[in-house]
């Protein structure tokens, strides 16, 4: 079959018509770019710590009908819109401390990448089965965002959005790329499905073998999520462990903490202490691990005498090895640092922190940066240094794993620690300098998909909330509220088994990316024929 570009837009089967030159028709054509916005914002709408999963689709469905039959010209401005429209609300929180223009630059270079999307999706639109090759598209999109620039800021995932909907299970089969890839094929599939039954009904011709793959296109996705459900289970492989999460809470919010270093470290001993008396009186069960957040002892252990026998203090009374996050001075280095303190032994183990957080941990481009606005090079007065390996702590015969804070938004990160062996992952995080925004919220939807891409309990350790313990199902059976000292005491299952995610690892992401790219030059190569056809 030789496909060739269609003379007339296709999308203008669903736009209403109007005299050239009219003010309606100035209008009509503003339409596509409205609902190109408007459908990024209802996308956004489907993200935590709403439950609406569900508009997902529609969102697509939206998207779908704006771009196709458009030129790439159109389809790069309507996916900066789309961009525009879910990016701007769901980032919002990066903007909290440091005022609106960091948070308005990170959107719109973010938001470039969705607008190279919509130029790819205008050209394969024209293609049979353009619904698979624009989802592989979107997720090659998010492959790319996921590593550049600045080693990448994955964050808006459409994965991360589907911690209560029914292609979670999915997340087992192949990670985040396939869960993902699930939910915008199901959602470009939506609208093929409506947009050829309008053409039916207005031809009186149904075209049976695109209408198939359209409902296929809609179908294969939720089936796939039901038959996968099978790979998600909360049972115990290697036994149980009792483990206990702290949330000390943070003076105030905002990133004045920092300068109150000596009182977050003191809350966080409180708590444990608070936890040890109500352990001895009976009223909980003894943790086997204590974690606590990232952040929680930014007092160096190691250079402060004070700071290491409060966290001595703390293990003793609690009688249980505890995972500390600490900010230490190695060799003139920063690193943030999770540190395992066995109340015999002390400190025993580290983990450093790899991937850090650029503008927030490190300063790329500090000299420019300095030279626009001095404010921000004093926030991060000095960078921070990169782990190299893997953090599993051995506590109390249980192997942790341990992803900090934004390492959860990395697939690489989280599952580098189950394939080192950890039975239970931590996501020690800090979110005090984001205040009561949906950063923290969205971070746990993403330990939510996590716990289900590799079939491990995940706990939450949170500095100022919501710390939570997450059931290798997904399912929150403990959670904390925001700015309170709290903690929570469970006995949880340890796994070994790994999903086909985990043992399959970059693989699905791949063969995705080879998609669309096959697409793509399948469209550019369908392009020039007709052209070469139409000049003939």
């Amino acid at each position: 079959m030789t496909v060739t570009a269609t003379s007339v837009d296709e999308s203008d089967q669903l736009e209403p018509k109007a005299a050239p030159g009219s003010r309606l028709a100035r209008l009509v054509r503003l339409v596509p770019a409205a609902v190109a916005a408007l459908s990024g914002v209802l996308l956004y709408v489907s993200f935590p710590p709403r439950t609406l999963w569900w508009l997902a689709l529609p969102a697509f469905a939206c998207f779908g009908w704006v771009l196709r039959g458009r030129s790439w010209k159109a389809g790069l401005g309507l996916g900066y819109l789309f961009g525009l429209g879910f990016l701007l609300p769901l980032l919002v929180w990066t903007g909290v401390e440091v005022g609106p223009g960091p948070w308005i630059a990170l959107v719109a270079v973010e938001a470039i990448f969705v607008a190279l999307v919509g130029a790819g999706i205008t050209a394969i639109s024209k293609l049979p089965a353009w619904p698979l090759w624009a989802a592989a598209l979107w997720i090659a999109g998010e492959a790319v965002r996921a590593r550049v620039p600045f080693h990448g800021f994955p964050w808006g995932k459409i994965a991360f959005g589907q911690a209560d909907g029914v292609f979670l299970p999915l997340a087992a089969v192949g990670g985040t790329p396939v869960l993902g890839f699930a939910v915008v094929l199901c959602g470009f599939g939506l609208y093929e499905v409506v947009r050829l039954a309008l053409e039916s009904r207005q031809t009186r011709v149904v075209r049976r073998s695109a209408a198939t793959v359209a409902l296929l296109s809609v179908a294969v996705p939720v089936v796939g999520a039901l038959a996968a459900r099978g790979l998600v289970s909360d049972k115990a492989e290697d036994g149980t462990t009792t483990v206990a999460v702290i949330q000390g809470n943070v003076p105030r919010a905002g990133l004045e903490f920092n300068a109150q270093r000596r009182a977050v470290l003191d809350y966080h001993v409180k708590e444990t202490l608070r936890l040890a008396a109500k352990v001895k009186a009976g009223k909980v069960a003894k943790p086997d691990v204590v974690l606590w957040p990232e952040n929680s002892s930014d007092v160096d252990p190691f250079a402060d005498a004070q700071a290491y026998t409060d966290i001595d203090e703390a293990a003793k009374a609690i009688g249980a090895p505890i995972s500390v996050g600490g900010v230490v001075e190695r060799g003139g280095k920063l690193y943030n640092e999770q540190i395992l303190w066995d109340p015999a032994k002390g400190p025993t183990d580290t983990y450093d922190k790899r991937q850090i957080q650029p503008f927030g941990e490190y300063l790329p481009m500090r000299s420019l940066l300095g030279a626009i606005n001095k404010n921000w090079t004093t926030m991060v007065r000095q960078d921070f240094s990169r782990g190299t390996k893997p953090g599993v702590f051995t506590m109390n015969g249980a192997k942790i794993g341990l992803v900090t804070c934004y390492e959860a938004a990395f697939d690489w990160a989280v599952r580098s620690e189950v394939t080192d062996g950890a039975q239970l992952i931590s996501v020690p995080s800090n979110n005090a300098t984001f205040d009561r925004s949906e950063m923290t919220y969205q971070q746990l939807a993403m330990s939510r998909v996590r716990a289900v891409e590799h079939s491990r309990t995940v706990t939450v350790p949170v500095t100022s909330g919501v710390s939570a313990i997450i059931m290798p199902d997904g399912k929150i059976t403990q959670k904390t509220g925001m700015f309170v000292a709290d903690s929570l005491v469970q006995k949880v299952p340890l796994r070994s088994s790994e999903t086909p995610a985990t043992k399959l690892g970059i693989l699905p992401e791949m063969a995705l990316v080879l998609i669309a790219a096959g697409g793509l030059g399948w469209a550019v190569a369908a392009g020039v024929r007709g052209r070469r056809a139409g000049g003939m």
